[in-house]
């Protein structure tokens, strides 16, 4: 049994080298993908110094440029399958995504029965997060509120971008048919598994905003978001999901 992290790095030299340590440092072993975007700061080269420290565990595919985050998930899950493991991953660099919950979030799958597992900030109406701004705290709960709505998806956290996935959900979505980059390709993600009949588990984790490195989110990644989940609920009329 083979479990996997993929973290997609963008001028992360702050955190990726604490991170290597921390997911390597797990009860649970845990191999990890890094996936860079021409991080100008370095960030590669920092993993390429390290992977002589972890030969086999750690890996690294370089990128040429910001291609955003969906298509570095797909490179990645790709990879991953290519490669044979059987719990694949996905978690943020800036420890707003605590690494100790990847046990919790790999048992669901492996021990609870979900064939996906979502670090959740809002189960049971309780909204988990650290050293956010209320805006931007609104925002998100209020972004997840409208996914619901439009999806008829049954999930608290639709934004979420740590997930825990049994390697039949990977091989079951045609990943060259995903299309959203930002936040919306979280969304288009889970919608995608829970249309195939695949069950997903929400496990309450605290969210806690980075301390080191800046944030990618933008308008941009904002109206793909709003707008895409109509696009999806649409499209979604006319596929067959069996």
């Amino acid at each position: 049994m083979s479990n996997v992290v993929i973290i997609p790095t963008y001028n992360e030299l702050e955190n990726i080298g604490r991170m290597v340590e921390k997911v390597f440092s797990l009860d649970m072993p845990f191999d990890l993908l890094v996936i860079d975007d021409g991080s100008p700061d370095g960030t590669g080269n920092k993993v390429k110094e390290l992977m002589a420290e972890h030969p086999n565990r750690l890996h690294l595919i370089e990128r040429k440029g910001k291609l955003g985050l969906g298509t570095a998930y797909i490179t990645g899950f790709k990879w991953c399958l290519e490669k044979g493991y059987d719990y694949i991953c996905e978690m943020d660099c800036d420890f707003s995504h605590n690494p100790e919950d990847l046990l919790r979030l790999q048992k669901a799958c492996s021990e609870g029965g979900a064939d996906l597992s979502v670090g959740s900030r809002y189960v049971n109406h309780m909204v988990n997060v650290v050293n956010w701004p209320m805006g931007r705290v609104l925002l998100s709960y209020f972004a997840s509120m409208y996914v619901r709505f439009i999806t008829r998806m049954r999930v608290m956290d639709t934004t979420a971008g740590f997930v825990c996935y049994k390697r039949k959900v990977l091989e079951k979505i045609n990943l060259d048919k995903i299309k959203f980059k930002g936040y919306a390709f979280q969304i288009e993600m889970k919608f995608t598994a829970i249309k195939f009949g695949f069950e997903l588990v929400e496990v309450p984790i605290i969210f806690t905003d980075r301390t080191a490195g800046e944030s990618k989110m933008n308008k941009g990644i904002i109206r793909e978001a709003f707008i895409g989940v109509m696009q999806l609920k649409f499209n979604s009329f006319f596929k067959n999901w069996k």
